[in-house]
């Protein structure tokens, strides 16, 4: 499947922790989707495995909420081989955590099955199209306004594309 085609019927959002951008961002997507009227499976995952079983950051989950989002109940967890099999689309915040991912992929050698499209999550976004989402984690206040910022527009931009296939 092009991920530019068609709607995907599910879609994995994937930064280095899993408690900042890629919760956000799955509740953002998450939001958008179903006010556009599509119907996607949306998820998050992070590349590392620190963080697994924690809710997102309690900056983020602040500032998610200040913009209409909440976060809270989100639950931290690792991308796994799986993934690749169950999601159409993965996408990444930054071109390491593509790199990541796709090192992942390359690993899967027992599926006989079409795996994930994998791309940067701000790929479709003229405004940001291939820019990393910077990782607030280390920042202060108006790196977290920025990142929901940035996540707002490519995830629109994501359903704008498949609104006009």
């Amino acid at each position: 499947m092009l991920i530019k085609d068609s709607t995907p019927s599910s879609v994995l959002i994937v930064c280095l922790g899993n408690i900042c951008r890629s919760p956000t961002a799955e509740e953002i997507f998450r939001q958008q989707a179903a006010i556009a009227g599509l119907d996607i499976k949306i998820d998050s995952a992070g590349t590392g495995d620190w963080n697994i079983g924690n809710t997102p950051d309690k900056r983020s989950q602040r500032h998610a909420k200040s913009h209409g989002y909440n976060i809270s109940k989100l639950v931290a967890r690792q991308v796994n081989a799986d993934d690749f099999r169950n999601f159409d689309l993965i996408l990444a915040m930054d071109t390491q955590n593509l790199a990541d991912l796709q090192r992942i992929k390359d690993s899967i050698t027992d599926s006989d099955q079409s795996l994930a499209a994998l791309a940067l999550f701000s790929e479709e976004d003229p405004t940001y199209g291939g820019d990393d989402v910077p990782d607030p984690y280390q920042g202060d206040e108006d790196d977290f306004e920025e990142v929901i910022k940035r996540i707002e527009s490519s995830a629109q931009a994501w359903i704008e594309s498949w609104k006009t296939n």
